[in-house]
């Protein structure tokens, strides 16, 4: 079932000549009506599996291997709430390399530093003294009583102790490269509604997209506005 297909129609003054009579209409798609999913299925674990998508994936062929319907892909989309594909939606390496140059300006812009994050720190019993992946300032330093015994570009391990004072700078420089890939990544693991739950969803998605009864109401799939030139505007 396509989305477009369900979606309710509103009869709209036709305005496009000023030699139009009043009564002219023209049938146009309510794209402002939107479905989503019901909140008992929304929050609730069983209805839903993690799925990492892969390089190449779209969400039609995704749709098409879940559900055997690539129409379907807007399940796939409104289960994530995604609204904007082209920014919601995993780039793949190439369009990701675009995006990046039509953001920065060129390639060296691109290695540019976008801002600096914390390095993680554990102690002698790898208990977490610092969490990393903190955004800070790039002069940002950790003091603490007693000394490094390794310390690498992701890990920092202390032996707290003695009296000596030691400030170290457990900061990591994050590149605009670094940062979009990162931010790319995170849309790849998305919820997928299982298809046993899909009946469901379509049932309700008809209904949604089906009008009440108002002073507009000529259907259950098409309503009427008001026509301007009736009210001397």
């Amino acid at each position: 079932m396509a989305y477009f297909q369900e979606l309710p129609n509103i009869s709209y003054p036709s305005l496009l000549s000023a030699n139009n009579k009043v009564e002219d209409r023209i049938i146009v798609k309510n794209l402002f009506k939107r479905s989503k999913l019901r909140t008992d299925v929304d929050q609730s674990i069983t209805a839903f599996n993690y799925y990492y998508i892969e390089q190449g994936m779209r969400p039609d062929t995704l749709a098409q291997e879940l559900y055997g319907d690539s129409e379907l892909d807007w399940v796939v989309l409104t289960s994530n709430n995604i609204i904007n594909v082209r920014d919601q939606w995993p780039l793949e390496h190439d369009n990701l390399h675009e995006y990046m140059l039509d953001k920065y300006g060129s390639d060296q812009n691109i290695l540019g530093i976008h801002h600096s994050e914390t390095i993680k720190i554990v102690d002698e019993y790898n208990r977490v003294i610092l969490k990393g992946g903190l955004e800070v300032d790039a002069n940002f330093t950790f003091t603490f009583i007693g000394a490094v015994t390794s310390s690498t570009g992701s890990l920092v391990e202390v032996n707290f102790g003695g009296s000596n004072s030691n400030t170290i700078t457990p900061v990591a420089s994050i590149t605009n490269y670094d940062y979009e890939t990162k931010q790319n990544e995170k849309k790849r693991r998305i919820k997928i509604l299982k298809p046993e739950y899909l009946p469901l969803f379509l049932t309700n998605h008809k209904n949604i997209m089906n009008y009440s009864r108002s002073s507009d109401y000529i259907s259950r799939k098409l309503k009427s506005t008001h026509n301007p030139r009736t009210r001397g505007v």
